[in-house]
């Protein structure tokens, strides 16, 4: 049996200054997923996490602490046992947050 691997860009170049959720991404078929964001520009400090969801409708967070970032630069954490859906949850704070962010999904069956 062949395992599967896959790289979704689920932002690309994104501007947002206070939250960004990223658009559903349907992961019923994978074992684990592995969160990259790539902050280009940055005030602030960006918290990053994962949300779940059944359905794709209805979210809720993965559990893990956010993962940080207070500089440009690259941030990555794994998620596993996250069921049918996942979406990625930005949060900037600061006295005048803004972020320019990539946000990769890299998801192995």
């Amino acid at each position: 049996m062949m395992n599967h691997s896959y790289t979704a860009v689920v932002e690309r170049n994104t501007s947002f200054t206070d939250e960004l959720l990223t658009e559903p991404y349907e992961v019923a078929w994978a074992r684990e997923a592995r969160v990259f964001v790539r902050a280009l520009d940055l005030s602030g400090t960006l918290e990053v996490c994962a949300e779940i969801s059944p359905d794709g409708l209805f979210w809720m967070k993965e559990g893990s602490p956010p993962a940080r970032l207070e500089r440009p630069g690259l941030v990555s954490f794994p998620v596993r046992e996250f069921g049918h859906w996942l979406r990625i949850s930005l949060r900037n704070t600061g006295a005048s947050p803004s972020a320019r962010v990539i946000v990769y999904l890299a998801l192995k069956e």
